[in-house]
């Protein structure tokens, strides 16, 4: 009986691998011109770049399938999009998530390779390119590498950090895991055609680690990460006011029978339809974040609370609306946190934006904050570069090649410890609403940041690469 069983199995596999075989002859012959595919394995809408590679892939008339994760909404241009096909992978099932710690890895591991593999051949056309985003990078560049080699496809490998040291935060650098992460790593790297990472450090860490050459792709904003006119934060604040009482204020509650007047805590409408920022508003700042272990929200927890006790002894610090953006496992956690606070002049509230809402609030903020704090210390924050296309400062926790994007006293101040940011929100939010000068010398700065937009960098260093 074992026997029998034994040589079924064996045809079986035998079998599967001569379909491949002979399908990855046929895939080899067809034609994948003017396709390309963006690999993610996580939720494409909470994907910024790989979604700016398919939106400027589209605008050069390529048909785009891009395959990942569905929880999110994508941004509008893809959105309404005919040349997109978006691929939605199946989310791992439950029970997997509720295993003990090994075990989950691994079959999760499993299903994800599984699906992706399903997806890719039997789902998709052939194409030239594959465009793939690592981290993370188990099993997306193994599933990839044996895609590509099966159909002749040339695949572009996109860095933006390290899954190994990703995975060191919740485990340990010296866990087998992480071990074999970072051989996993180095040996599929040779497979890939063309490399493409987003800073100097990184560049010249893959040359000197992984043997590989990468071309830079520094992140820049699209267009519609730009400074918002006052209708659109009026209209905005009045929409978010709906589900978010911190936008609204009891004046709008009263004046909601005259239609041609509205009141937000920081915008009013006045009855012949001219917006204007209020005098007595609070100080708008924003932090965006995924909510994960490489971002540690206690410093700005700390921070806003020496800066709530010096604001009850000092009447030229303004109260301040902390709103903090992104889904994320750890969210949860820092929102009881949040609760327990007791503070007088600040107030801390958490949200999550639509694709379209996000950039709108951006860019009627104040000062931003990151708290990211490279794995690697090569990769640099998205959300940084989204707040300089608004046009807005940022005051951000230091790391290695944080200057390749952020320059002390320039655009923006780098901290390193709570009391320091503390120490930075006092200087430039002091006599708000009155013009700072030194936030406004950084709002100025960034003029130039703003010039070069996301498309402008695509064309120059990654089309000549594909079209060849």
């Amino acid at each position: 009986m074992l026997e029998a069983l034994f040589l079924v199995c064996i045809i079986l596999t035998l079998s599967v691998l001569s379909f491949i075989l002979l399908a990855g002859i046929a895939w080899r012959k067809m034609a994948g011109d003017g396709i390309i595919h963006v690999v993610v394995l996580g939720d494409a809408g909470r994907s910024p770049r790989m979604q700016y590679h398919c939106s400027s892939l589209i605008k050069m008339d390529y048909s785009v399938e891009l395959i990942g994760y569905g929880d999110s909404e994508l941004i509008k241009d893809l959105r309404e999009s005919k040349q997109l096909l978006f691929h939605r992978l199946q989310n791992i099932p439950h029970f997997i998530n509720t295993l003990p710690g090994l075990a989950r890895y691994i079959l999760k591991v499993l299903f994800e390779t599984l699906s992706l593999l399903y997806t890719v051949l039997v789902w998709t056309r052939k194409p030239s390119h594959v465009i793939v985003q690592t981290p993370p990078s188990v099993p997306t560049l193994f599933v990839i590498t044996v895609t590509c080699l099966l159909r002749g496809s040339k695949m572009v490998v996109d860095y933006h950090n390290y899954g190994h040291t990703i995975l060191a935060l919740s485990l340990s650098k010296d866990h087998p895991l992480v071990s074999f992460a970072k051989w996993y790593e180095r040996f599929f790297a040779r497979f890939a055609d063309l490399n493409i990472c987003v800073s100097e450090a990184m560049k010249k860490d893959l040359k000197h680690n992984l043997r590989i050459n990468a071309i830079i792709l520094y992140d820049r904003p699209p267009s519609m990460f730009r400074p918002t006119i006052l209708l659109k934060q009026h209209e905005l604040f009045c929409r978010l006011g709906i589900e978010h009482a911190v936008f609204r204020t009891q004046e709008d509650v009263q004046n909601r029978e005259n239609p041609h007047s509205s009141y937000t805590t920081f915008t009013e409408k006045s009855c012949d339809g001219v917006v204007t920022l209020r005098r007595d508003r609070p100080f708008l700042l924003i932090s965006s974040t995924s909510w994960t272990e490489d971002e540690d929200f206690s410093i700005l927890l700390l921070a806003l609370e020496i800066y709530d006790q010096k604001a009850s002894t000092d009447n030229t610090l303004p109260k301040i609306l902390c709103v903090i953006t992104g889904k994320g496992r750890l969210r949860r956690y820092y929102e009881g946190i949040i609760a327990e606070k007791n503070f007088n002049a600040v107030t801390i509230y958490t949200l999550w934006l639509s694709a379209e809402d996000y950039p709108l609030l951006l860019g009627s903020a104040d000062l931003g904050v990151c708290l990211h704090k490279s794995s690697s210390g090569l990769d640099l924050p998205m959300k940084i570069v989204d707040m300089f296309g608004c046009g807005m400062p940022v005051c951000a926790i230091y790391f290695n090649c944080l200057h390749e994007l952020l320059r002390h006293d320039h655009n923006g101040m780098v901290f390193h410890s709570s009391e320091e940011l503390s120490c930075q929100l006092e200087i430039l939010l002091k006599g708000f609403p009155a013009k700072n000068i030194t936030l406004t010398k950084y709002r100025e700065n960034l003029s130039s940041f703003q010039s070069l937009r996301w498309d402008h960098y695509w064309n120059l260093h990654i089309l000549p690469q594909i079209s060849v």
